[in-house]
């Protein structure tokens, strides 16, 4: 999976666009919710390597982070509600489709998650 791909999954979801918020940083994008403004998904590059920020249930993130070793607490986010992937040719497609997925629909509307 490469950053296109990233990006071009999280466009697929209903009523989104792709922003990038960071003036000194033309790489890093941010998936959003239109009429929310709500971010679903960050997608930047680390340390040369793929980032992938997404939301998900507190309860499912120690267990996504428990299965996967590159699935790790969120880089600069919330670490209770997001977690990063570490886009690789390790990584599994799928999970990483669902993960996006969740997250558009966890912060679809105003939500205590």
């Amino acid at each position: 999976m490469k950053r296109e791909d990233v990006i071009q999954y999280c466009l697929e979801m209903p009523n989104t666009y792709e922003d990038y918020p960071f003036p000194d940083d033309t790489l890093s994008a941010v998936a959003k919710h239109k009429d929310t403004g709500k971010w679903f998904a960050l997608i930047m590059n680390v340390k040369d390597k793929l980032y992938l920020n997404v939301k998900t249930s507190p309860d499912y993130s120690d267990i996504l982070r428990n299965t996967y070793e590159y699935i790790i607490p969120a880089y600069h986010m919330n670490k209770e509600y997001w977690n990063t992937i570490i886009i690789s040719e390790n990584v599994d497609c799928n999970l990483v489709k669902e993960l996006i997925e969740q997250s558009y629909n966890l912060t679809k509307k105003r939500s205590k998650i």
